[in-house]
């Protein structure tokens, strides 16, 4: 096999092994890449998954590499094939490089994606052609305290989510803005989020829509009994903290974006507050984010007529 003529431009490949739909969309994304001279990083954990014809992966453009904490640099963005669970996988690795991350969705919603599966071959023309944008994406610092010592500290792009550890009670917590008290809350968990998480666990959660390119934190208690329990939309730049109370029945559970758990004892204080280092996703098409609203979520819209509509019809 000849190599195509090699060249300085490199795209990690990050892909859901579990799929056999999404490893077929990443070898012919690989031999897509590869054919116009760019060269393709694949992590170790991955490379036997994907069954890469022999000759391609022993080739100079494909590189396997077995650590993923460096597996972004040097790549001019991340190919990450899978639904919004990849991407935030994807975002783990690509948060210390600051490597774009370009998702294909081949999940559900895959709010986070910007291609479908079915848009493979457009998608590599946008990447060979560097037709894309970057957009950076607010993340979390959240940083969990205990006795006054700090026990872990980790990021999340969408939420970071205290939970009761048990089901059969309510976690009892004290939720703080910028420093002081706000309110007790019996609940099941307390969500803080990013305008970009505002569509996932938040939304779920009852918590508002937010646009992303809005600078803002959010708190949503999760089935609060309390007299006030809403949605918090707070300053980009405050600080917001959970508290959870002591008790014989009162440990918790901190989830980042869903993937990495802490355990909470009683008396532990979570804090969260703006990352310093953001998220960049890359978008291919420029459509405003109530668009992308409709399509990811089927809403209806039917009988709407809009201004352009209207002075078409010169009614207006």
């Amino acid at each position: 096999m000849t190599d195509p003529a090699p060249s300085d431009r490199r795209v990690l490949v990050l892909t859901h092994t579990g799929r056999d739909a999404a490893c077929d969309v990443a070898r012919a994304s690989i031999v897509g890449l590869t054919g116009q001279g760019i060269t393709v990083r694949v992590p170790a954990v991955e490379a036997g998954d994907l069954g890469l014809d022999p000759a391609l992966a022993a080739s100079s453009m494909v590189e396997v590499v077995a650590h993923l904490e460096d597996a972004g640099a040097g790549c001019e963005l991340a190919l990450v094939i899978g639904g919004d669970g990849t991407i935030l996988r994807a975002a783990e690795i690509a948060l210390p490089t600051g490597t774009p991350i370009l998702g294909v969705n081949l999940g559900h919603v895959g709010f986070l994606a910007e291609a479908e599966h079915d848009h493979v071959a457009a998608t590599l023309e946008a990447i060979v052609s560097r037709s894309y944008v970057a957009e950076d994406r607010m993340t979390l610092d959240v940083r969990v305290y205990h006795e006054g010592a700090l026990v872990r500290s980790t990021f999340a792009l969408n939420e970071a989510s205290v939970e009761k550890a048990s089901r059969e009670r309510m976690l009892e917590v004290v939720a703080e803005v910028d420093g002081r008290p706000l309110s007790r809350w019996g609940c099941d968990g307390v969500v803080c989020a990013t305008p970009t998480g505002s569509t996932a666990y938040n939304f779920s959660a009852g918590g508002p829509v937010v646009w992303p390119d809005v600078d803002a934190l959010l708190m949503v208690p999760i089935s609060a009994h309390a007299l006030f329990a809403r949605p918090l939309v707070v300053s980009p730049d405050s600080v917001l903290a959970v508290e959870v109370l002591p008790g014989p029945q009162s440990a918790g559970v901190l989830w980042a974006d869903g993937r990495r758990a802490v355990e909470l004892p009683p008396g532990a204080r979570i804090e969260v507050r703006r990352g310093p280092h953001p998220v960049r996703l890359v978008r291919l098409h420029e459509a405003p984010f109530t668009d992308r609203l409709v399509a990811k979520f089927g809403l209806p819209v039917e009988g709407w007529r809009g201004r352009a509509e209207r002075l078409q019809r010169g009614e207006l």
